[in-house]
């Protein structure tokens, strides 16, 4: 949005060759008005647009049974039907260039992990769109790329303590009461607590997520996948997605 403090700092560049334009990923009426604006921005529009990074994107927590259907549809609105409406939109323009599909996912479009699956379902659904576009764009020379970060939240503010309280309000007043009742408030309050913890211990730097992007959009021979990630979530990363499920859950989640 041209309202936020990240557009008024880019705006603020006032450089010559960067357009800030506000763009809602959930209305097909404003991803069609952008392309018509990245067209009229172009040197030349009948090469192409090189690169389109799919950045936007929601962050929410809570277990299944305190999650609203609702809650589902909104995360996947942003995470994954924008990015595939974005992609879509913009794919004649990026092959047209022979460019790049850059695609910000999660190391939890890997992996999954408790009281996150609205947030799971999202991003592993952008890793699925992403691997099969790969697939298609071969022919076109368009090189579709991933990249999963781990805990960045600290850096981004996607979820901040303030958020936590309220979205945990949401969830325990939304619940039946057979639920609240099975479940218990000290259970929720504690896994409120640990969600606090989970936000406070992210990376509050994200050159390594930034160094990704401009080397999947600027290497001759990007790689498919990047991971900017500390050391212990890369081995949690390795293991849970190669060694047998029943080990991985006994280390990591029992």
């Amino acid at each position: 949005s041209q309202d936020t403090d990240g557009a008024k700092e880019l705006e603020s560049i006032k450089s010559d060759r960067m357009k800030v334009l506000q763009l809602n990923v959930c209305s097909d009426e404003e991803v069609a008005q952008a392309v018509e604006f990245v067209k009229n921005n172009l040197k030349e529009p009948e090469k192409g647009l090189w690169g389109l990074v799919n950045n936007a994107g929601v962050s929410a927590f809570g277990e299944v049974e305190f999650t609203s259907i609702d809650k589902y549809k909104e995360v996947a609105d942003v995470n994954l039907w924008g990015t595939v409406r974005v992609t879509k939109a913009f794919l004649p323009l990026v092959r047209r260039a022979k460019g790049r599909v850059v695609n910000i996912t999660s190391m939890l479009g890997q992996m999954a992990s408790p009281s996150r699956s609205s947030y799971c379902i999202s991003k592993f659904g952008m890793a699925a769109f992403s691997d099969c576009l790969r697939q298609e764009m071969y022919r076109w020379g368009v090189r579709v790329i991933l990249i999963e970060p781990s805990n960045f939240v600290a850096a981004t503010g996607i979820l901040t303590p303030e958020i936590i309280e309220a979205q945990a309000e949401e969830l325990w007043r939304g619940a039946n009461k057979t639920v609240q009742e099975d479940y218990g408030k000290p259970y929720f309050t504690r896994q409120i607590t640990l969600m606090k913890s989970f936000v406070n211990s992210g990376l509050k730097d994200m050159s390594l997520v930034l160094n990704d992007i401009t080397d999947a959009l600027t290497s001759k021979y990007p790689y498919t996948r990047y991971n900017p990630m500390e050391a212990h979530w890369r081995l949690r990363l390795h293991i849970v997605t190669h060694l047998p499920t029943a080990v991985a859950d006994w280390l990591y989640i029992y």
